[in-house]
């Protein structure tokens, strides 16, 4: 018998819901879910394959291209180069991107604090990313999107790093991609430490500055060590929008920012909660940062040196690789040459120029002008060019007799905003005679009232004559005082240019390129391609010289004829009207006699002068026609007065110098001048030093002396008389004046000191009837060589052994050298035919080449 069973009969025995029949698990509903969870984690599975497998694809991707980063163990960042004067005075900051760089371990801990907590709380504990800031950032920029705003990052440190040095700004995922791998290898390869110290060096904070030194200087006028709490949380509230957080555009945004800042520091412990309380009580009080003094007036010098760096080591290297630029500019001398320069040309403008009329006019009437002019004269700019002692002043009355100038005493270094405080000066007819009406060109009549000058309400240049000032009566609560003289000022249309050396080492002391660098950054020293005119004689003499011609061959100085074929015939002429016959060379130099001149050259030969004006670097090439021999060739004035400096220097080449060494941002020297050295200088004690003098010989020392003889005579009896009076010492020079008087030049020297001086136009145009190069030059050289001799000795010109001193009359000396009979002449060059006006000869007549050189001048004058 079955047992019995409870219940119906028949009925199954009750069993756990889900129970198989032995009650130990499921059966049917089991193995539908198991189907389900397998497939689902078989979809998990694949997915995270697919994943992995896209991600490592991607890696490869992106990771192929990627820069290496082993370059960042020895990276140096961009830093300026500086430039500086021979006493050490800075002379200019080249640079594209303004940083100083400060090693780690100057940086101060409350600065590095600050970033780390402002932009990367978990800086020392990540691998390069940081999951935790990125997940907040996603949900962070779910809404921002979502209403349109741009997403926020999550960049660590060594991104951000990453991005600025290496890989820029591109706004896509992929330069995020690769962003986050670089900063991976960033970190497999550099320390915390490093990282940090190229960040807060390369990281860009605003007002022009990169790196958080410059930065501390830019809106705190401080050093890094000197910041308090509240200005280093600024500084590391800048990297996300420097601009948008400038305090002094958006100061209640950058309050904001800064305390926001100091909160995260104080949640990391960086600070007390005291400290970040104290801190935020604390304004933002920006100072103006004052760079360190820069030498005025040595632009064009500034200028000259940073393309010759650029020539020489590029333009990265020479704006970012950190130079140290040591130059031979003499800054006492500079500013000589400046105020030499600027009082010639303003002497030659009163004289020739005449009054071009006012810088701007002020529409309104006597009373309305007097009550507004403090308000409406700044709104008038400033005319580049124009001389910091000056003023811009606003005729405000004016009689037959004098005017009255009001105009805003303000300090030339006064940040902007600052408003001058009101004056009123006199300016009187009666030093204003120079001031002639100039109508297109013409000088008219020397003026008779103020208002042949100025009219009420003009706007014109001044410079006070006098130190006090007085206020304008009825402005601002001033006094009604007698007014103090000012003298009416215009720019100059001329212009010029000087270049002063030391012929020993060829080291430029002096570099003046024009009126202003301000009004014009050509420099007329260095760029300008002017005819020397007769300055270029002593290089035919010397060849004449070279050729065993003594200074008193007589050569004849009477009309010369070179017939040029279908060009028709070329006649040079003497400045004086008057033939002097034969007339020894030393004469010949001293009145700058271009008909003998001619005479030596064709005697001499071409080839031969133009050989030696190479050899000088006069020029690099020039045409073998006689023209060329008076001067109608192009030079700089640099090239002349390094030729003069070959010539003071007994023939030895001088190569002028702008530069005494290039270090590198370690101290070590890239480049210095070739010329004379001392190797017997190190570790002398007891020996004197020996130099040894490395410039070749160009020229026969000898010759060459007997050429600056004869140039001595030049200053003491000739054209250059001007140039030497009252200096008491011996001067050798020349005087130079091209075709039409284009061209003035004077360059002289001492045994010490060479210098070179030209004015004219930009525009070749003529300076005036007999504006030679002794009276317009010579008087500007003679200016600044009695500033720049003044504590100089007197020093002779030393005679080459064998070369005998001969006097010859009239206190003139000539040099013989060995076998030459003092005083002995023949007249030479009297022509082939015999006749004096017989030309040059078959043997040099004129070729279409020939032609064509004459059509750029035809020598000079004087």
């Amino acid at each position: 018998m079955r047992p019995a069973v409870s219940g119906r009969t028949g009925a199954r025995a009750r069993v756990p819901n889900g129970a198989g029949p032995n009650g130990k698990g499921p059966v049917r509903r089991r193995g539908v879910a198991g189907r389900i969870f397998g497939a689902l984690l078989g979809l998990v599975l694949l997915l995270a394959l697919g994943g992995a497998a896209a991600g490592y694809a991607g890696y490869l991707h992106y990771a192929s291209d990627l820069p290496g980063v082993d370059g960042l163990r020895h990276y140096q960042p961009r830093v300026m180069s500086r430039v500086y004067a021979g006493n050490g005075a800075l002379m200019a900051e080249l640079a594209t991107e303004r940083r100083i760089f400060v090693p780690y371990t100057a940086i101060p801990d409350l600065v590095k604090r600050a970033f780390v907590s402002a932009e990367d709380q978990n800086f020392w504990v990540h691998r390069g990313v940081d999951p935790v800031a990125i997940a907040r950032a996603a949900i962070t920029d779910i809404s921002l999107v979502a209403r349109g705003r741009r997403p926020i990052g999550a960049s660590t440190i060594t991104q951000q790093l990453a991005k600025n040095m290496v890989l820029g700004n591109e706004m896509s995922f992929s330069r995020k991609f690769k962003e986050a791998l670089l900063a991976w290898r960033i970190e497999e390869t550099l320390s915390k430490e490093r990282i940090l110290e190229l960040y807060l060096n390369e990281i860009y904070l605003g007002q022009q500055s990169y790196g958080v030194a410059a930065a501390a200087q830019a809106y705190f006028n401080k050093s890094l060590d000197r910041l308090d709490v509240a200005e280093a949380a600024f500084l590391a509230a800048l990297p996300k929008a420097p601009n948008n957080y400038n305090p002094t555009r958006f100061p209640d945004a950058a309050r904001s920012r800064r305390d926001w800042v100091l909160d995260r520091m104080a949640d990391d412990h960086a600070i007390s909660p005291e400290q970040a309380a104290q801190a935020k009580t604390e304004p933002i009080v920006p100072a103006s940062f004052r760079r360190p003094e820069i030498v005025q007036g040595a632009d064009y010098f500034a200028e000259d040196v940073r393309r010759q760096l650029v020539d020489r080591f590029g333009a990265d290297t020479t704006t970012q690789g950190g130079l140290m630029v040591r130059t031979t500019l003499d800054t006492d001398l500079q500013g000589a040459a400046d105020r030499a320069l600027r009082d010639g040309l303003l002497a030659y403008d009163r004289s020739h120029g005449g009054w071009r009329g006012p810088v701007g006019h002020l529409d309104a009437n006597a009373a309305t002008l007097r009550a507004s002019w403090t308000t409406l004269l700044p709104q008038i700019a400033r005319p580049p060019g124009m001389l910091p002692g000056w003023k811009l002043a606003v005729v405000l009355d004016e009689s037959a007799a004098d005017a009255k100038l009001g105009w805003l005493d303000r300090p030339a270094d006064a940040p902007p905003g600052i408003a001058g405080v009101p004056r009123i000066f006199s300016l009187a007819l009666g030093d204003t005679g120079w001031a002639r009406p100039n109508r297109d060109g013409r000088m008219g009549p020397a003026p008779h009232r103020m208002s042949d000058i100025v009219q009420v309400g003009d706007v014109v240049m001044a410079e006070p004559a006098g130190a006090a000032t007085v206020p304008l009566p009825g402005a601002r609560g001033a006094s009604a005082l007698p007014a103090e003289k000012m003298l009416l000022r215009q720019i100059p249309q001329v212009q010029g240019a000087l270049v002063s050396l030391d012929p020993r080492t060829g080291r430029v002391l002096a570099l003046a390129g024009g009126w202003s660098y301000e009004m014009s950054q050509f420099d007329r020293a260095t760029q300008a391609n002017r005819q020397p005119g007769s300055s270029f004689k002593p290089i035919v003499f010397l060849t004449a010289m070279e050729q065993g011609i003594s200074p008193s061959q007589r050569f004849l100085d009477a009309p010369f004829v070179l017939d040029m074929g279908a060009a028709g015939q070329w006649r040079p002429n003497d400045y004086e009207p008057e033939f002097l016959g034969p007339v020894p060379l030393r004469v010949a130099l001293e009145k700058s006699l271009n008909l003998v001149t001619v005479r030596v050259a064709q005697k001499v030969g071409m080839e031969a002068v133009a050989q030696n004006a190479i050899a000088f670097h006069v020029v690099d090439n020039m045409p073998r026609v006689l023209p060329a021999a008076l001067g109608a060739v192009d030079t700089t004035v640099l090239r002349m007065a390094g030729a003069y400096a070959s010539l003071d220097e007994g023939g030895r080449e001088v190569v002028p110098t702008m530069i005494d060494s290039v270090q590198d941002r370690d101290g070590h020297v890239l480049w210095r001048p070739a010329g004379t050295t001392c190797e017997s200088c190190e570790g002398q004690v007891a020996q004197p030093p020996v130099l040894n003098d490395q410039r070749r010989s160009i020229a026969d020392p000898d010759s060459v002396f007997q050429v600056v003889t004869m140039m001595q005579g030049v200053v003491q009896r000739g054209t250059g008389v001007p140039a030497g009076q009252g200096l008491k010492r011996p001067i050798a020079g020349k005087t130079g004046t091209s075709q039409d008087f284009n061209d003035a030049w004077f360059v002289g020297f001492t045994p010490d000191l060479v210098t070179a001086v030209w004015v004219g136009f930009d525009n070749p145009a003529s300076l005036g009837d007999k504006e030679t190069g002794g009276a317009v030059a010579a008087p500007i050289w003679h200016d600044f060589m009695a500033v720049a001799l003044k504590n100089r000795p007197v020093l002779p010109f030393t005679p080459p052994p064998g070369v005998t001193l001969v006097a010859s009359g009239n206190g003139a000396l000539d040099a013989y050298k060995v076998g030459q009979e003092p005083g002995a002449s023949t007249v030479a060059a009297m022509g082939d035919a015999g006749t004096p006006d017989s030309g040059v000869g078959p043997s040099t007549a004129a070729s279409a080449s020939t032609a064509n050189a004459l059509d750029t001048g035809m020598g000079g004058l004087y």
